[in-house]
This record gives C-alpha cells, structure tokens and sequence, in this order.
C-alpha cells in the first residue's frame, strides 16, 4: 500500500533521512522506532507532503505522491495525526471533527462517522459541547485520533500517540487503536518511541537511526532483540506473551 525507496531530505542544507527503504503493506499495523531527532517525524512529513523531497520515490497504492500537496494526498485515503496534538482550542468537540472531513461532501455520512468516533471514544460524545481548549491531554489525543478518522483514511499515520500520557491512558489509546484497525480495516503507520507498547501493537516494526533504517523485522522478533532491548528496552524485556495479555496481541 505504502512504498518509501531511496527517500532523502531534511531542513534547509541539514540532511536527515538518509535513504529510507520500507514498506506497509494494506491492512498492517507498522511500527516506525526511534529515538528524538531520529527522522521520524520527519519521514511522516514527507509522506504527508508537508516536507519537500530531496531524492527517492513514495508511491500509495501504487501511485506516486512524493511532493504532492497534502489536500491532494488527503483525498487520495493517507492521513497523518501530528505529534503535536493540535486541535482548534475555541472550536467544540464536535467542531473539531467536522474539519476532519474537509475533504468530504456527503452530509449524512460525516454525521455517522462522528458517531462511529464517540462509539470508540465515549468520553468524547459526552463533551461533544465542550470546547477542545477544556480536554485533558488524554482526551485530546483521542480527540486529534478520531479527527484523523473523520478523513475515512485508508491508510492513518499516527505520530508519537503515547507522548506525555500516563501509562494507563496510553494502555486505554492503544488498546482503541488496535479496536479501530481491525473493525475499519484501516492500515496504521504507528511512530512511536514507547517502543515495548508498540511492538505489542504492531505486526511488523522498522527501527530508524541517523536518518536511515537500522533494523526491521517481525515485531515479535524485535522484542526479543538484543541490539532492540539493550537500545531501547532497558536491557531486559518481560515476555511478550505476557504482555499480549493487555489486549494488544496481534
């Protein structure tokens, strides 16, 4: 579904991705790893056209899409969650998911899906009224997840989800995520640096390192890793199987 050859750019005449090369194939959750300054946001912003690329190929369903504008990828079913969290703060809950589906012009189908997102995040039906700037971290992260939704993507990147939220919210987001892909059929690029959390969520994972892929594998195979859980897991790693049983076992 998604296809990154070769890709390189970066920020004025500072080069960060170096060439990536990887892969998500439709109906996959895929998890993109690394520390800060990495690339991986980066990487997002140049699927999403938000960043200009420099070398390479990105192609969505077999159709070319690097350095096209991002209305233009939108509408063609690829949609990015931005780490920062951004939503209109003096807009209403509900407001906020109506801009989601700019792109769209069928009425009654917009008021469903709205309902589909409070079905999947109740908290969010009960304050469809309140304004976004009156939500708890936790709430707008599922706020900005279901706004992303609004698009009807087929393909939905979602950039450092667990950033600054307690664990059990964290717990309760991915856990929806994982509902999500599975009743939508939606395809999931997941960015994270909670690395164990998504891991357990995803079924393949690509490990980014000074702006090129370091290691890529069956998450399964990652977690137990030792160049993964030495780097990223604190040297040691309870067992997955154990840890599947949080509700995130693929």
């Amino acid at each position: 579904m998604l296809s990154i050859r070769g890709v390189a750019t970066g920020y004025g005449k500072v080069q960060i991705l170096r060439g990536i090369d990887m892969s998500v194939s439709e109906g996959q959750i895929v998890a993109l790893l690394g520390g800060n300054g990495t690339g991986k946001s980066t990487l997002l912003k140049a699927i999403s056209g938000l960043l200009p690329v420099w070398d390479g190929a990105i192609e969505f369903e077999g159709e070319p899409i690097q350095n096209r504008r991002p209305n233009e990828i939108v509408k063609r079913g690829l949609t990015q969650v931005t780490q920062g969290k951004d939503m209109y703060p003096a807009m209403s809950v509900e407001e906020n998911l109506r801009i989601g589906a700019y792109t769209r012009r069928d009425r009654a189908g917009v008021t469903a899906d709205i309902g589909k997102v409070f079905d999947y995040f109740p908290v969010l039906g009960e304050r469809r009224r309140q304004l976004a700037a009156t939500l708890s971290g936790g709430e707008v992260q599922m706020l900005v997840i279901g706004r992303g939704l609004m698009a009807r993507p087929k393909l939905i990147m979602l950039d450092e989800p667990s950033s600054a939220l307690a664990p059990r919210i964290v717990l309760d987001i991915f856990s929806i995520v994982n509902r999500i892909s599975r009743n939508e059929g939606i395809t999931i690029l997941l960015v994270e640096q909670n690395v164990r959390m998504a891991l357990l969520l995803a079924e393949y994972g690509y490990v980014i390192r000074d702006g090129v892929i370091h290691i890529e594998g069956d998450s399964r195979d990652l977690i137990t890793d030792d160049n993964v859980r030495l780097a990223y897991l604190g040297g040691t790693v309870t067992d997955a199987g154990a840890d599947a049983g949080t509700g995130l076992a693929h």
